[in-house]
Order: C-alpha cells, then sequence, then structure tokens
C-alpha cells in the first residue's frame, strides 16, 4: 500500500517575513537568477496527481475501495474511512454508492474512482480551465499489488494530458520501497519511459522530466544512504532525464527532517521542490517559512545553478486551515516574491489529508449527515466548490506575471452570478481601545450592506501599503505580536459572502508601551529550531504551558532554540522554566545566547555558561543582560545537559528593562 506524505510532527517555523507589497502598488515577480529558461515546469504550476482512488465495481485490477477507506475490502463509512473532507462529485458520469449516510441535501453518499478515464479527464479538464499547466502523477513501488492499477493509471492520465492540452511526468515517490534502488530503473526503462514519447509528456531543457521524492528524509521509510541516492539520481540524469527531487524542507542545513551528509545529492538535482505540508499552517508560519527556508533556499539553488520549485499548499480543510484562501494566496505571494523558478501545488486529489484544490463539498448539504467531515465554508465564508482550483490559476498568472504582485488575494471565493455585486459601506469610527507594549485592541461600527457582512480584514499600514493582520466576524479586535514603543497605524475592511470588499475605514494610530519587566515577550511568539524529538517541537517553549516542552534531537550537540519577539525590542532579562514535575530531576544545561534584528545576523549576548534548574526552586534559570539590549530575534544554543542528551526547555520567558 502506498503511504501518504504525513509529517510527523508539525513544527513551528521561525524568522518573519520581510517586506510586503501593498495591493495599491503595481509590482511584477522579480527576476530569479534560473538555472534554466522557461519550460514545463520551470516558470510553470505543476500539481501532484495521486490518482490512488478506485472503487469496488469499477473494473481496476486492485478491485476494491482504495485509498477511500483504511480496509479496501470494505465499504467506505463513518468506521471505515481513510478521507478528511467529501470531494464534489457532481461532475463525474459515474459514482459509487458508500455505506455513509445520505447528504445533508438527501443525495446518497457516492464517491468517484480514478480508474474511470472520464474521471480523469474531469480533472484535466479543470486544469486547463484553470490554467494549470502539469501534472506529477505520483507512483510508488510498482512491483507489488498496486502495480498492474498504476501501470494503468499512467495510461489515462497520459491520454488526458493529451486530450486537454496538459502536460505531465512520472514523479517516483521512494517510501517504503525496499529495492529501490534497482527496481526504480527497471520500471523506468521496461514501462514508464515509453510515454515519454508523448506529446504531453513535460520537458525541461530539451529532456523528459522525472522526480524522485523522499531521498534524504530521515524516517524509518526513506533508509537509503547517499550514495545510493545518488546513484540514483546520476543514472536518470544519464539517460537524458530533467531530475526533479522531493526532499525535506531542511535539505539546505541537513537538520531537522533531513539526514546529514546529503546535500551532495540534492546539488545533483536539476530542481529542487521542499516539501512542507504538515509544517505550516497559517499565514503567520506561511511568511515564517518564507524568510527561514524559501529566501536561502533560492539563493543555495541560485550558487548552484538549480532550478528552484517549492510547495504551495491550500491548507487542510479538517484542521481548518484554509482561512477562506488567505493562506494559500499569502504562499503565493511569498513564493513569487522569492524570485522561484516554478510551484509545486501540494496536492491536487489528496482528499487523505484534506488538502486538495479538486472540487470539494461546498457547504454541509454536501457532506453526508454522519461523517463529521467539515465543508469549505467551515469558517463562515461560503466558497464554491471550484474555488481553490480558481484560487491556483490566479497564483500561477502571479507567477508569470501576467497578474501584479500582490499580498491581497484577488480571487473572490464565489463568483457572482449576475447577483451581488455591491459592496458593503465602510466601516465606521476606528478606534483604539486599549494597548500594551506588544498588543493594541481596536473596535469599529457595524458596516452595511445590501445582502450581510460576512467579516472584517484587519490591516496595518505602513508607509502606502498594507498588511492584513487578522479577520473576525465581530466589531473588536486585538492584534499581537507588535514590537514595544513603536508606532502602528490599522485601518479595517468589510466584506460579504460574495467576496466584494469595502473601502478602508478611517486610519488609526497608535504607540505601543515601553516595554515591561512583567510582561512575557515571548508569549505564543513564533519560534524555530535546529531539531526536535517525537512531539516536543519548538512551540511548545512559547505556549505559555509549563507541562509542554521543546526537547532536541538527543546526543546531537550542539543545539539551539530561537524565538521572534516580531519586532526589534528592549531585552534585559531571559528566563528558562522545565516543567515542575518531581520527576524531572535537577540538572545544568550549558546554554549560549545570541540575538539581532535579522534573523540571519545575530551576536552573542551571553557567553556560554551553566544554569542550574533545580525542582525545589521551580526548575527554572533566569539569565540577564549585562545591560538592556535591543533585538527581535533571541537565540539559545545548547552544548550540554547533565540531565539528558538534549536541549530542553518548557517555557522560553523575555523580559523587558
Amino acid at each position: 500500500m502506498g503511504v501518504t506524505r504525513r509529517v510527523f510532527l508539525r513544527a513551528a517555523i521561525a524568522a518573519t517575513a520581510v517586506g510586503t507589497v501593498g495591493a495599491t502598488e503595481t509590482v511584477f515577480a522579480p527576476t530569479a537568477s534560473a538555472a534554466s529558461a522557461p519550460g514545463d515546469v520551470v516558470g510553470k504550476i505543476t500539481v501532484g496527481y495521486q490518482g490512488w482512488f478506485a472503487c469496488s465495481g469499477d473494473g481496476a485490477p486492485i478491485n476494491g475501495w482504495w485509498h477511500w477507506s483504511q480496509d479496501w475490502g470494505q465499504t467506505p463509512s463513518p468506521t471505515n474511512t481513510n478521507i478528511k473532507c467529501w470531494p464534489d462529485v457532481r461532475d463525474y458520469t459515474s459514482t459509487y454508492q458508500t455505506s455513509y449516510a445520505a447528504l445533508g441535501n438527501g443525495q446518497p453518499a457516492k464517491l468517484f474512482s480514478s480508474y474511470d478515464q472520464q474521471t480523469v479527464n474531469t480533472h484535466f479538464l479543470w486544469m486547463q480551465q484553470n490554467s494549470i499547466d502539469t501534472a506529477a502523477l505520483q507512483r510508488f513501488n510498482p512491483t507489488g499489488g498496486e502495480g498492474p492499477t498504476r501501470d494503468a493509471m499512467a495510461t489515462k492520465v497520459r491520454s488526458a494530458a493529451e486530450s486537454y492540452g496538459r502536460k505531465f511526468y512520472i514523479m517516483y515517490d521512494v517510501s517504503n520501497w525496499t529495492n529501490m534502488q534497482s527496481e526504480i530503473k527497471a520500471d523506468w526503462t521496461n514501462k514508464m519511459s515509453a510515454h515519454t514519447a508523448s506529446s504531453a509528456y513535460a520537458k525541461q531543457n530539451g529532456k523528459p522530466v522525472v522526480c524522485i521524492w523522499g531521498f534524504g528524509f530521515d524516517d524509518p521509510n526513506h533508509p537509503f544512504i547517499a550514495d545510493a541516492c545518488l546513484d540514483v539520481v546520476n543514472w536518470f540524469k544519464n539517460q537524458g532525464c530533467y531530475v526533479i527531487g522531493g526532499v525535506p524542507r531542511e535539505w539546505r542545513t541537513g537538520t531537522g527532517g533531513s539526514k546529514s551528509g546529503f546535500l551532495g545529492v540534492y546539488h545533483a538535482f536539476n530542481m529542487i521542490s521542499p516539501w512542507m505540508v504538515g509544517a505550516i499552517g497559517n499565514v503567520t508560519e506561511a511568511d515564517n517559512a518564507y524568510a527561514t527556508y524559501t529566501v536561502p533556499d533560492q539563493a543555495d539553488c541560485n550558487a548552484n545553478g538549480i532550478d528552484f520549485q517549492p510547495c504551495v499548499l491550500p491548507g487542510d480543510v479538517s484542521g481548518r486551515q484554509r482561512a477562506h484562501g488567505d493562506f494559500m494566496w499569502r504562499q503565493f505571494y511569498n513564493m513569487v516574491r522569492a524570485g522561484v523558478q516554478g510551484i509545486y501545488i501540494s496536492m491536487f486529489d489528496e482528499y487523505n489529508e484534506g488538502n486538495q484544490i479538486a472540487k470539494t463539498a461546498e457547504t454541509q448539504a454536501w457532506v453526508p449527515t454522519n461523517s463529521g467531515f467539515l465543508a469549505l465554508d467551515e469558517d463562515g465564508t461560503a466558497c464554491s466548490a471550484d474555488y481553490y482550483l480558481r484560487l491556483t490559476g490566479d497564483g500561477g498568472r502571479m507567477l508569470k506575471g501576467q497578474l501584479a504582485l500582490t499580498p491581497t488575494r484577488p480571487t473572490q471565493p464565489v463568483v457572482p452570478t449576475g447577483g451581488d455585486t455591491t459592496p458593503p459601506a465602510a466601516p465606521g469610527a476606528l478606534t483604539i481601545t486599549g494597548h500594551t507594549s506588544n498588543s493594541v485592541s481596536l473596535s469599529w461600527n457595524t458596516a452595511t450592506d445590501n445582502v450581510g457582512v460576512t467579516g472584517y480584514r484587519i490591516l496595518q499600514m505602513s508607509g502606502s501599503t498594507s498588511t492584513q493582520v487578522g479577520t473576525t466576524g465581530s466589531t473588536s479586535f486585538t492584534v499581537t505580536g507588535l514590537g514595544a514603543s513603536t508606532a502602528y497605524t490599522f485601518d479595517v475592511v468589510a466584506y460579504d459572502a460574495a467576496g466584494n470588499v469595502s473601502q478602508p475605514s478611517n486610519q488609526a494610530t497608535v504607540t505601543t508601551d515601553p516595554p515591561s519587566s512583567t510582561t512575557n515577550l515571548a508569549l505564543h511568539q513564533p519560534t524555530s529550531e535546529s531539531s526536535h524529538t517525537q512531539i516536543y517541537g519548538s512551540g511548545n517553549a512559547t505556549d505559555g504551558d509549563t507541562s509542554t516542552y521543546w526537547e532536541s534531537a538527543n546526543n546531537s550537540f550542539p543545539q539551539w532554540l530561537q524565538v521572534d519577539l516580531g519586532a526589534a525590542t528592549g531585552v534585559k532579562r531571559i528566563v528558562l522554566r522545565l516543567p515542575p514535575a518531581t520527576a524531572w530531576a535537577t540538572r545544568t544545561q550549558t546554554i549560549t545566547v545570541q540575538g539581532g534584528t535579522d534573523a540571519g545576523t545575530t551576536t552573542q549576548l551571553l557567553a556560554p555558561a551553566g544554569y542550574t534548574f533545580d525542582p525545589a526552586t521551580g526548575n527554572a534559570a533566569t539569565l540577564t543582560l549585562q545591560s538592556t539590549v535591543t533585538t527581535r530575534y533571541l537565540r539559545l544554543t545548547f552544548t550540554a545537559n547533565t540531565g539528558w542528551p538534549a536541549g530542553q526547555v518548557s517555557e522560553f520567558q523575555v523580559f523587558g528593562a
């Protein structure tokens, strides 16, 4: 059975994005130092295409409910499911009855089969309608029982791509492939290379494109050594292929989810495509990933003559990550302003992880009543079934310079059909109702609309540009994560269910309070890390809960933990805590403190020293700077721990003078 690419632990990524561009400016994508000219992947939008759904009775060799249910031999039901949300199946001519209850509108709960050619044709028609250029057909180990069905799917995808003027290429996922090194070569030689004769097979630099996903991942599903991986990459290149690497997020540093010693493998690829699913789930985390990964990754690729194709994901519907498209659009904006060579959408039809862009149930009327699944309107904003296809199309236009670079999503969740095209009136009387050293509270009067206001977007102004810092359905909001003693200007716009947006309210300006010696400046601020083990990610260190903690990879000093205070702030004192439980024996950790106003440039604030954590006195250590330092990023580097072979912090607290 092929496995999905679930990230083991969701990590909070650090460093905040720099420089935003307002919707009022006309700025196009920067010119990148691409190693290749535009082709079928460079300068294009590629979607990951699973094509791995089958139903009993559809004629597929696998003969079961492939990937729809846990037990493929049994009909999908609430107790036998393998998906996170429900597809919209109105465009398919053949669907298959499940054991779910009827949909909310009374219609039977049926699912599609990827094995039906009409299904694949429909998917490629959607790609054509939304200017999606290329599909990467996922191919897991084809030597087992899934092989015949996967072979057939390659032929069906080829036919659909040819019919609808799209490109496709083979994307090998080597997860759990025991004899990968020899069998992947045989599979390409004996089967898949034949598809390169198709006019629809993707070419880059005149060479057929092949992607290999899974080299260098530091987990039991990818046990391959670097020499074996490099051999496979070079073999495909010697076959005349342009080879893309689906690699870990931390490929460049060889930390976190990446094995060390693989940089030579990564640099052997023609294009690098780091995996991001499970690592980000909101706009803030997307911005952190932009600064921490995208910008330096692009620089590394430029320096080594490699094309760069990072992931953009719509978000997990079941995790309420999508924010009616704002999350996905922020990623498009970040990728384009970084000057990437291409964008990979994760994924087209991955209903198993809830991150598909293919048509999805709009409301509970289109979801089985006993399923517990959420629909696209889960946050209160109506979204059409094809919304994320349309959003992807607009993201592609921005990548190609056909649409001005903008952080403001231009795509309406629902396309007006001769109905509501009237925007709400501007909210009135925007007022500052309170402020602290790192937050500002706002309120305003209710906006009016001919149909009804759905919600409000809070915008932070910087000169003539604006950045969205929050949304709400009420008429008040508190902006957090601000710098102390800093002037901020805000306004608010209203929007309705049809996607119409009002003119902005009046502007309100305020200066935050000076740093407080009793206010924890790091509380709920974004973090980053060198690594973590199990569920003990860096976000635990600023969540305000002493029962959770960060723990680095074991037996691998040095390790580091970093917090982003959101803005340059006066810092005098750091308090580090461990869980107060008596099971935590006394230990001394050797720690160095660094700080800076830029994520990539830090100076030493405190030299390495041992700090003792004793449960009898609260399991806390105070690190006091010689004088107040203005800094945004604070990094702790751990080189020793007498109680456990790893860095450990329950709460990373930061205080002003």
